[in-house]
């Protein structure tokens, strides 16, 4: 998608005559970083209609690409969702991530979610309730504290009527050489979840061991750790634990050379256009630490976009599933209603598109180390 062609198409309305399954869904963007979830959406026909982000450089991302949405600075200045059929809210996770602080979900960044509650019920006494409810965060969120990220998530939810349901999702599926896994949940009253995250798997993938595939990793975590991905960059990070966002390396094999990719790759590792960050800084020759932090916390593109398509084309969903005994981790998917937890037997990868090789996807000039 060209910048020009996401900018005009996010802010058209819905076609005048159509059903709500033709024109789409209408979308509050909560956390909306750089807009990976709503362009995503968009690109599945639905179209956003309030963005909420407090990041100055982000800001000025979504100003540039998706302008005349309207644009709130901070989610605890919000007092009220407009009519919206769907909330998208891909939370902070730097008190959830195994790469962050792990203070888990009390922690001052990702406690923020508690807003998106205080929306919706401001939306049920107002008679503006949205019909579905989008989160995404890190998979570690699943066993931090014992998952106690979850345990709030899914009460919290039920409390207000909902049924949820939740999969992690690696973006490599959709052919981005980017391991990036990352935990979707949506929650809906009426329709059934489960019907749009949990129909429709490709199986596992599986990293295949060559001698002549590059291999991404951070220059912390060895060829042992989670920093070590065979045929893709390792997941793009918006920061350490001390705060510095950084690009990984890469091992050109078979030469013996090791590389760091070009900002602008990184942008197209999470599905969206060359140089879309670029307004953040205004300038090509500024530092791109600042870009990297937007990059990495990014929600891809591809991702955001299957989820938008399933809610167009739901399936029913009609597999046998375990009851989640009290006290047992919470597994990769699941789904729940008035107070139990079902194990879903699905993987990462509900599809398998086009796999893009990382030594093929390079497009600009990678930095010689």
């Amino acid at each position: 998608m060209s910048q020009t062609k996401a900018s005009h198409d996010l802010m058209s309305g819905p076609e005048q005559g159509l059903d709500e399954t033709e024109r789409g869904l209408t979308v509050a963007g909560l956390f909306a970083g750089i807009g990976g979830i709503e362009v995503g959406l968009h690109e599945a026909g639905h179209r956003t209609v309030l963005l909420c982000e407090i990041d100055p450089g982000a800001q000025a991302v979504l100003r540039a690409h998706l302008p005349g949405i309207e644009l709130v600075p901070d989610v605890r200045e919000l007092e009220a969702l407009p009519r919206v059929d769907l909330v998208a809210a891909g939370f902070p996770c730097q008190d959830l991530s195994q790469a962050g602080r792990t203070n888990g979900i009390a922690g001052q960044q990702s406690s923020l979610v508690g807003h998106v509650f205080r929306l919706l019920d401001h939306a049920d006494r107002t008679g503006r309730s949205p019909r579905w409810l989008l989160l995404e965060n890190v998979p570690f969120m699943l066993h931090l504290d014992r998952g106690k990220a979850m345990r709030f998530l899914t009460v919290e939810l039920e409390r207000r009527g909902y049924q949820w349901a939740y999969r992690v999702v690696d973006a490599r599926a959709f052919g981005l050489p980017q391991r990036r896994q990352r935990v979707l949940m949506l929650a809906a009253r009426e329709a059934d979840p489960r019907d749009v995250l949990l129909v429709g798997d490709a199986g596992p993938g599986e990293e295949v061991s060559q001698p002549d595939l590059a291999c991404g990793f951070y220059w912390t975590e060895g060829y042992t750790g989670l920093g070590w991905a065979v045929d893709a960059v390792p997941t793009l990070k918006g920061g350490s634990t001390i705060g510095i966002p950084s690009p990984p390396g890469i091992w050109m094999r078979p030469r013996p050379e090791i590389v760091t990719p070009d900002i602008r790759d990184a942008e197209r590792l999470q599905g969206l256009p060359a140089d879309w960050t670029l307004p953040s800084v205004g300038d090509s020759r500024a530092r791109k630490g600042p870009r990297w932090k937007l990059v990495g916390n990014a929600v891809s593109v591809p991702v955001a976009r299957w989820v938008g398509e399933r809610l167009r084309t739901p399936e029913p969903y009609d597999a046998w599933d375990a009851t989640l005994r009290d006290g047992a981790a919470w597994p990769k998917a699941a789904w729940g209603r008035d107070g139990k937890v079902f194990q879903a037997n699905v993987s990462a990868w509900p599809v398998r598109e086009t796999y893009q090789h990382l030594a093929e996807f390079l497009k600009y000039e990678t930095a010689l180390l």
